[in-house]
Parts: structure tokens; sequence; C-alpha cells
């Protein structure tokens, strides 16, 4: 378990490590152009989503993200003291990479986003991205390790660029976005509304996950 959960940490810091610091070279070299900039950021993004999926997955299945921890201990494949832990593990990883990030841009360690993201429309593609985040990761169970690594990288970077959000999609990488005052923030009053609504898209996954199964069986 101890393996299990510093893979969770780290897995999780570096993913946070990749999108804060891709978000500041993407604005930098972007020249004010925030299309550039979001196109680096979501391209890092996924291609470093694979490559921690493939790695970490044999080791604690690659959730770094408590919507995905909760929705396995919903479905009986996580025990309550493992799915403690790894949230932990996930929320401490993410605070940790963006410190990381800030560290290797020469910027202020500690920060708090001003970046608002309070709109109803954000919200709702919150929901959306995570909806279709789970139900990514739980169709492609059974798939080849590359196939599921690849289909969730990709499923994150297309939701980039089609929701208002630009896809958190992650509760822990939600909080610690709002430790950063840079091209990925959020800030920290649209926090709560941004973990409600991912939550909800989870929840809505498994209910649609599990007729989906129930159909099978007919």
């Amino acid at each position: 378990m101890i393996r299990r959960v510093a893979a969770e940490a780290l897995g999780t810091a570096l993913l946070l490590a990749i999108v804060v610091g891709s978000g500041v070279m993407g604005e930098k070299l972007a020249s004010g152009n925030a299309a550039i900039a979001l196109l680096a950021n979501s391209i890092a993004t996924g291609a470093g989503l694979f490559v921690l999926i493939t790695i970490f997955a044999p080791i604690s299945g690659a959730h770094f993200n408590p919507a995905v921890s909760l929705a396995a201990a919903i479905s009986r494949s996580l025990a309550l003291r493992e799915t403690l832990a790894y949230v932990a593990a996930q929320f401490a990883g993410a605070c940790l990479g963006v410190v990381a990030a800030h560290a290797m841009f020469g910027l202020e360690l500690l920060q708090t986003s001003a970046r608002a993201r309070g709109t109803f429309g954000e919200f709702l593609g919150e929901g959306i991205a995570t909806f279709g985040l789970l139900l990514t990761i739980r169709m492609s169970t059974g798939a080849p390790l590359a196939q599921a690594a690849a289909a969730v990288a990709l499923w994150i970077t297309a939701a980039y660029w089609f929701t208002s959000s630009t896809s958190f999609a992650n509760p822990a990488v939600t909080f610690a976005r709002s430790l950063t005052d840079t091209f990925a923030g959020i800030a920290p009053n649209n926090v709560a509304a941004f973990m409600t609504s991912q939550l909800i898209g989870a929840g809505l996954a498994l209910c649609v996950l599990y007729v989906l199964r129930e159909e099978n069986k007919s």
C-alpha cells in the first residue's frame, strides 16, 4: 500500500508540474495569443498524462484524481482505507507539483490565483469533462494499457478545447491550481463549485455505466 500511495502522490505531483509549467511556458512564448498558450498547455498535458498513466498504472492504477478513486470505492474495487490514503496523497502531490512548477520558472512559491472561472457554463463544462473522463476510464477497462492511457490522454486534450472550463476534471488538480496565479490558475472562490460539478459528473457517469452494464447482460 505504501508503494501505491507513493505512486499516486508522485504521479499527481508530476501531472501538476506539467499542467502549471506548460501553462507558464506557453504564455511566455505565445506573446499574448491565448489560443497558442492553450494549445501548448493541452498538448503537454495530454502527452504527459499518457506517460504517467503508462508508468504508474501497474503500481497504483494511476488514478491521480479523487473522483476516480471515489468511483473505484463506490464500485468496490478499492477499499475505503486505500481510498482515503489515495485522496490524501493526490491532494498533497498536486500542491507539491504546483510549488515545483513555480520553482522551475523562478516564481513566488506560494501564490493565490486571481483568475475567475465562475460562470454556469464553466461549472457545466467541468461536469461534462469529468463525466466523459469516468466513462473513458471505466469503459477502457480490459483494454491494453497503452490504449487505455491514450484514450484518457486524448479525452483530456480534447476537453481542454471543447469545454469552457478547459477541463480540470479533478478535485485535487482544481484545489492545487487555486495556488498558482498563472495561466492555469483558478480563483479560490470558484474551487468549491468546480469540485461539486466534478463529483456530480462522476456520479452521473457511474449511473450511466450501471445502465450500460445491465443492458449488456440482457
